[in-house]
Formats: C-alpha cells, structure tokens, sequence
C-alpha cells in the first residue's frame, strides 16, 4: 500500500503547472484566484483522492472547471459603459405602446385574459392554452371571445392582430 504525500508536497510540486494553466485558460487577471481555489477545493478531496492517482491531472481537472466558474460568473456580471442610454427600452412591457388598451386587458376576468394573452400575443392554438388554464377547448375559444367582446365594447380602439371585427 503506497502512502500519498502530505498536501504541502502537492502544492509545491504541482502548483506552478496549476497556475500556469489557470494564466493560459483566464488570463493573469483573474488566474491568481483560480489557483487559490482549485487547492482549496483539491484539500477538501485529497483525502478521498485513491493513493495511485494521477495527482497532475486531478488538479488539472480540478483548475479547468474553477476556470469555468471564473467565465461563468464574468459573463452574469455587469460591465461598466461610458454613456448610459438616453431612455429605457420598453419592448416587451405590456402598456408601453398603449396604455389604455393593456388597462382594459388588465381590468377582464383572469381567464379571459389569460386567454386573450395566450392566443393574440403569445400565438398559442386554442388547445395548447386549454393545457395551460385547464378545461376544454372551447372554454378557451370561449373565454378568448367573450374576452374580445369585452375589449371591444370598453376598448372601441382595440385591434387585434389575426382577428378581424
């Protein structure tokens, strides 16, 4: 039975080799504290690592994915710009186009508006949104019209796509 070296050994022989990895994969930026946590992480498993392993490729494995983490958590952070944008997009917020007319969806009952939802902006066949709201096919189309009915008597102005008045 071959005994594993102390920790402290593994560091010193294999640590350069970590950390020039680390450099190659994220740049020296941000390779200082790949390094640190790829032995933080190795020091908690070394004691479970099997005495015959390849203890070069096991870190290396280990450093490849603190390296991901490193990308992954740079690609969720937000990065700073000289010049913010003269005004916030309102694409895709119900209400931005037309006020009165998405109050007028907000204020039908829940079905007929989740209906209405579903079918006009969403595009969703009548069966799908049965799926969704649970009920039959024509309780759908039902809630959809009778929904539509009701925007078109509080809502004269309301035009929606694909359905003709």
């Amino acid at each position: 039975m071959t005994m594993k070296p102390p920790f402290e050994r593994i560091v010193e022989q294999h640590g350069p080799t970590v950390l020039r990895v680390c450099r190659v994969v994220l740049g020296a930026h941000d390779a200082e504290d790949a390094w640190s946590e790829t032995f933080l992480a190795a020091m908690r498993a070394y004691p479970d690592l099997p005495a015959d392993a390849n203890v070069e490729a096991w870190l290396v494995t280990i450093a490849h994915r603190k390296a991901i983490d490193v990308v992954r958590a740079a690609n969720r952070t937000a990065l700073p710009v000289d010049e913010l944008p003269e005004s916030p997009t309102r694409l895709g917020i119900p209400g931005a186009g037309e006020p009165d007319l998405w109050a007028a969806v907000s204020a039908l009952p829940p079905k007929q508006r989740q209906a209405i939802a579903y079918h006009f902006v969403a595009g969703l066949p009548y069966a799908d949104i049965a799926g969704i709201l649970g009920g039959t096919v024509d309780a759908a189309r039902r809630a959809a019209a009778d929904g539509l009915k009701k925007l078109r008597r509080t809502y004269p102005g309301a035009i929606m796509e694909g359905v003709h008045a």
